[in-house]
């Protein structure tokens, strides 16, 4: 049973003076009609996929028609929709063609002529020349780009900012469109539910070991970054999800198949936040203390970063140091902020960092030590501290010269150390009696 009618076949025959064809031949016909139109049909439908559209048109049809090496069609490829009059040819038969639309000749003549179009022309210039971009009218100039920088971007930009700088009504779109297959971000969303889950410690582990091992991750680096960004920025009274976001950092570092370099920069502000943040967790939920073990996973983890990428950024160790010792040498900072500081620089510049950073300012630091010590509310901490300047001296005995030759001995050798490092320290390094650390506590700096 054929689709197409085979009516059709005998009218068109009739119209080319073909009187009688037998039904079987008309039967064949039809059914070679109708594999030739499929056949059309589905070379057009190519052409339609590729060219992104959902609307099959008569340029698909042209085209799938030269491809099969039969001559096109021609007067269809007006985007105007065609117009189909019916028309009644006998009971129950009726005839549809396409009206043909009537022109006045004489408004025709005196129409307007339409516009020349402009000629086709291409030029080429460099977009940057080994990272240089010239000054040519096709690029943006300095003052473009800094302008572009002042304006607000992103989905969550204030509008308001625009407005105060006098653009109104600004949209600032990416220059590189950024998609994510839906796998991707089926993904992302999973294991950033997972991770936020304190519940199921066994899906947060799945999560974790994913993170460390997938190597298709690549394009998920940077959206991964800017949600640890946003949730330490907007959690710092949560010490679970500070820690998660730390381990999220840690299994990232951790995937030998991504490419981290580049991100560093965007990483450290919130490790450093971790870190010497001023206030981290709730003491009333959490404990006085439990911020210090979060900033341990801190310390540890801004060490692994400088050591692993230091040597791509030479100034990446520079300004975590200079971030550290501004913290440890504010006293208004809180107890918690002093010891990631003091941790930060142990571990970015090790037993150096502590001689030439840490040691000369423990004789002014003293007086913070006392008044926290005498506090009750603020004493527990305050020793937290005190252990971990005892940790960072142990650091120098390795380095220092094991002889108490030319030092002197009891009460005086206590009112030394008390003169170079303070009154608590003083007396703790005295009272360990271990001649190592107190020469290397009183060696000058000369050795460093």
């Amino acid at each position: 049973m054929s689709v197409w009618n085979p009516d059709n076949i005998t009218d068109v025959a009739e119209s080319v003076g073909v009187g009688t064809l037998q039904k079987d031949v008309v039967e064949h016909l039809a059914r070679d009609v109708e594999y030739r139109i499929g056949q059309v049909l589905e070379e057009a439908l190519k052409f339609m996929r590729h060219g992104k559209r959902t609307t099959l048109g008569t340029q698909d049809i042209s085209q799938a028609l030269r491809v099969l090496d039969v001559e096109p069609l021609y007067g269809y490829e007006s985007t105007r929709p065609l117009r189909f009059g019916e028309a009644s040819i006998g009971p129950g038969q009726p005839l549809f063609y396409v009206e043909d639309e009537e022109v006045d000749f004489e408004k025709l003549i005196n129409a307007p002529l339409p516009k020349v179009p402009r000629e086709i022309s291409f030029t080429a210039h460099w977009l940057a020349v080994e990272g240089v971009q010239p000054s040519i009218p096709q690029n943006p100039t300095s003052a473009d780009q800094r302008h572009q920088e002042l304006l607000p971007k992103g989905p969550g930009a204030n509008p308001n900012l625009a407005a105060i700088s006098g653009n109104d009504n600004v949209a600032v779109k990416p220059l590189v469109k950024h998609v994510l297959s839906k796998e991707l971000q089926l993904y992302f969303e999973r294991i950033c539910a997972a991770i936020l889950d304190e519940t199921n410690d066994e899906y947060r582990a799945a999560a974790y070991a994913s993170l460390r091992t997938d190597p298709g991750l690549h394009q998920l680096v940077p959206y991964f970054i800017q949600f640890v960004a946003d949730k330490v920025t907007h959690n710092l009274k949560s010490l679970f999800t500070l820690t998660q976001m730390l381990q999220l950092v840690t299994a990232l570092l951790d995937n030998p198949s991504l490419y981290i370099a580049p991100y560093v920069a965007s990483i450290v502000p919130s490790v450093l936040t971790c870190l010497i943040g001023k206030h981290l967790g709730s003491p009333d939920r959490d404990g006085p203390t439990a911020h210090f073990a979060l900033r341990d996973f801190a310390a540890s983890l801004l060490a692994s970063i400088a050591r692993k990428h230091g040597q791509s950024s030479s100034t990446l160790k520079p300004r975590i140091a200079r971030s550290c010792l501004k913290h440890f040498l504010d006293s208004h900072k809180p107890f918690g902020t002093h010891y990631g500081a003091i941790l930060g620089l142990q571990g970015i510049s090790g037993s150096a960092g502590i001689r030439t950073l840490i040691l000369p300012n423990l004789k002014a630091y003293d007086l913070v030590l006392e008044q926290g010590i005498a506090d009750d509310q603020k004493k527990e901490q305050a020793q937290v501290v005190v252990a971990a300047l005892m940790r960072a001296l142990e650091s120098l005995e390795k380095d220092a010269v094991n002889v108490m030759n030319g030092h002197p001995e009891g009460n005086e050798l206590k009112e030394k150390l008390v003169d170079t490092i303070g009154e608590v320290l003083g007396a703790k390094v005295f009272e360990t009696g271990r001649s190592s650390l107190i020469s290397a506590v009183l060696e000058k700096d000369t050795t460093v």
